[in-house]
């Protein structure tokens, strides 16, 4: 598909739609639109739209439509995968001003948002009603829930609760010809037809802008408790994952953690965590109720667990604070890490029992082409964040073996029964690697709904895979 550039024309009736002063065009300005969280990247668009209502994003895609311009959606640029890039130029919407929370509805336990407002003030708003919306991604502080939809993000609390799949209820979408839809219904069963909100979770604005999105809203739960388990090898902390579920208890979190991560933790987050000699991971294990008892009885079944595995401490943290510490070690390791050295990374997702072969290949991967790795994530899902650092690896070896490297690894997740991504989405800079877990039929399939949503190809182009 051949797009065209905004001329002085278009530029005008994008100022008419949303105002000048929401309309952004100089160098400079652009330049924070230019990037997301996803390594190094740069892509320019030529415009930025700040748009504020649903119409004004109906008028925008009309006229992007029928004038043939590529659109990037994008939220808060948090994300990891190169999805809210302009890679073609032309115009960017950005949802920022989308930042209501229309109503929280406690007698149906819903919520209606818009989808620039940022996940964790949601979440607090929704705790002061004593309701809990248990997607909390790493970035929560500064993500947006649209951007979360967009992607599927997850967090460590799915393990218990479920993905966003299962807390979103019905969208409101602005489709590329400018037609406005609600993708379903406000109601806990759907099965009227195909399902037009699952279908747009994930879809990483390839099919439509969301302007409006129904939440599910569950109890909030009163007590929790924290334990913070060591091991001796990464190995033996990922058995223990699928141990401690064959066990009976389902924790609300359960994240693995590599030793050398924490020791960028402590570097550079001025965490002062005792690392011990001959420690090598950890896991963090959280279990929350409204039962003091149910939960001392699950930690005492986590704590048989964990020494069945080898575990050679277990730290109970006795106060919020503790707890809050703890978190912060697992919350800032991305930062922390990437704060290091150029980096990729990665998010892997496998069976949880397949956990240590995955882990162990991917150290393998590292010592054959030369790059380091640290691992963390969320292992009761079998998600693992892989950081690859350059580190001492050559400029001409990062460019040029390093791909083959990552290839590898995703090799080896597809053959313990994973896939590419567990939450980042696949945007830009995983679409190379969808080959080697999805065939030509699938592609076929993905076209043709491409082709139904959006015929001129406008949204979102060149993102999780070609077109043509």
């Amino acid at each position: 598909m051949t797009f065209n550039k905004i001329s002085k024309g278009i530029l005008a009736e994008i100022k008419a739609i949303i105002g000048d002063a929401d309309v952004i065009t100089g160098h400079g300005e652009l330049e924070k639109y230019s990037h997301d969280e996803t390594e190094d990247l740069r892509f320019y668009p030529e415009v930025v739209a700040r748009p504020k209502s649903p119409g004004e994003v109906s008028a925008l895609m009309k006229l992007c439509n029928e004038n043939l311009i590529p659109v990037t959606p994008r939220g808060a640029g948090t994300g990891l995968s190169g999805g809210a890039l302009a890679i073609l130029g032309g115009l960017l919407i950005s949802m920022e001003r989308f930042n209501k929370v229309l109503q929280i509805d406690e007698q149906n336990l819903q919520a209606t948002v818009e989808p620039g407002v940022i996940t964790e003030v949601f979440m607090d708003l929704v705790a002061q009603k004593g309701l809990l919306y248990p997607v909390d991604p790493a970035s929560k502080g500064s993500c947006f829930i649209g951007g979360n939809v967009s992607h599927g993000s997850g967090g460590p609390r799915v393990v218990k609760y479920g993905t966003i799949r299962e807390y979103v209820l019905n969208l409101e979408v602005v489709l590329p010809s400018g037609e406005i839809i609600w993708t379903g219904a406000n109601t806990l069963k759907y099965a009227s037809g195909y399902n037009l909100t699952q279908l747009m979770i994930g879809s990483e604005g390839t099919l439509g802008i969301i302007t409006k999105i129904v939440v599910k809203l569950i109890p909030r739960p009163t007590l929790d408790a924290l334990l913070l388990a060591s091991f001796s090898s990464n190995e033996a902390g990922c058995a223990a994952v699928s141990g401690i579920f064959r066990a009976g208890v389902v924790p609300s979190a359960l994240e693995f953690m590599e030793r050398r991560g924490v020791e960028w933790v402590n570097e550079n987050d001025g965490l002062a965590f005792d690392l011990k000699d001959g420690v090598e991971a950890f896991l963090l294990i959280e279990v929350d109720g409204t039962n003091q008892d149910v939960i001392f009885a699950d930690c005492e079944k986590i704590n048989h667990v964990l020494e069945e595995f080898g575990c050679t401490e277990v730290l109970f943290a006795d106060t919020s604070a503790q707890k809050e510490e703890i978190w912060r070690m697992r919350r800032t390791m991305a930062v922390s890490v990437k704060s290091n050295s150029i980096y990729k990374e990665e998010d892997c997702v496998v069976p949880r029992a397949s956990l240590p072969q995955l882990i162990k290949g991917i150290k393998q991967a590292g010592n054959k082409y030369g790059f380091e790795s640290v691992c963390y994530g969320h292992a009761g899902d079998g998600n693992v964040h892989v950081n690859i650092i350059k580190g001492k690896m050559s400029d001409e070896d990062w460019n040029t073996k390093l791909k083959d490297g990552i290839r590898e690894i995703f090799e080896l997740t597809v053959a313990l029964g994973g896939t590419l991504s567990g939450e980042h989405g696949i945007g830009l800079v995983q679409k190379e690697f969808m080959p080697i877990k999805y065939r030509e039929v699938h592609f076929a399939l993905w076209r043709g709904i491409k082709q139904v949503f959006d015929k001129n190809g406008i949204l979102n182009p060149g993102k999780i895979f070609n077109t043509i």
